[in-house]
């Protein structure tokens, strides 16, 4: 087995190869194994063993030897599947990234000077951004309220997870509703796997609400692509899509104005 420079991938490619045979779809592990994986190889254990899954997720792509394993048109996902328990998942492959196609709508920012000059991460100013221009309430024409962000808890068969910040909201009929809100700044990449958590924590914990998910991402400085997912035949499916600029003021025009209300 060909070992990765990382030692994230070196401890994932082990797990894997250790449990994987040829045409299986699915291959099941523990954290624990991380220990034992990390002692049998000499390496010094990651003091966040959640990390390891995380940084594999969204953030690095898996070791070129388990992408190798992947036929054609699938690919391999980490999902939970209980405390600590997880697993290797063959599915189609399917990736949500933005249209570069589409247009920018210009938006006021009304975000403070002094919340963007402390800003410590991409994706605490995505969220600080989205939060202070209510950028929820105009993409989904609801009135919303920003309830926790980061919020930790636990699923059934799923584990436990971390939702990056959840909105509750109501429409004009006086319906509620319940908005889960995975942002990502840098090279990190919206992930399919955290959207799905989200859709069914919403569903255990806030069953009377209507689940409406939402991703968001940097696509460069002050331009935030935001996406409604849903779940259908067990696939991510985009419902709507928009990019929002933020601007001051004076830098919408009259002509802006008026293409605007054309969409309308």
């Amino acid at each position: 087995m060909k070992k990765s420079t990382n030692r994230y991938q070196i401890l994932i490619e082990k797990i894997f190869f250790d449990r994987y045979t040829k045409g299986t779809e699915e291959v099941l592990f523990k954290r624990e194994d991380f220990e034992t994986t990390a002692t049998e190889l000499n390496l010094d254990l990651p003091k966040n063993l959640g990390d390891v899954v995380y940084s594999v997720r969204y953030r690095a792509a898996l070791p070129e030897s388990i992408l190798k394993t992947q036929p054609k048109g699938k690919e391999w996902i980490i999902e939970g599947v209980g405390r600590a328990q997880y697993c290797f998942k063959l599915v189609k492959i399917n990736r949500i990234v933005p249209n570069r196609e589409l247009m920018t709508i210009k938006i006021p920012d009304a975000t403070p000077e002094i919340v963007s000059q402390y800003s410590l991460s991409d994706e605490q100013a995505l969220l600080a951004k989205i939060r202070y221009n209510r950028l929820i309430d105009v993409f989904l024409g609801l009135t919303t309220y920003s309830m926790q962000n980061h919020l930790r808890t636990t699923v059934k068969e799923v584990g436990q997870i971390e939702i990056d910040e959840i909105y509750v909201g109501i429409d004009k009929r006086g319906a509620h509703f319940v908005m889960p809100v995975q942002a990502k700044g840098g090279n990190d990449q919206l992930s399919v796997v955290q959207t799905n958590q989200d859709i069914k924590c919403c569903s255990e914990k806030y069953p009377t609400l209507i689940c409406r998910a939402i991703s968001a991402q940097f696509m460069e400085e002050e331009l935030i692509a935001l996406f409604e997912l849903t779940v259908q035949d067990d696939q991510i499916k985009v419902v709507q899509e928009r990019h929002y600029k933020l601007v001051s003021g004076d830098s919408i025009s009259r002509a802006d104005l008026k293409q605007y209300q054309i969409m309308n």
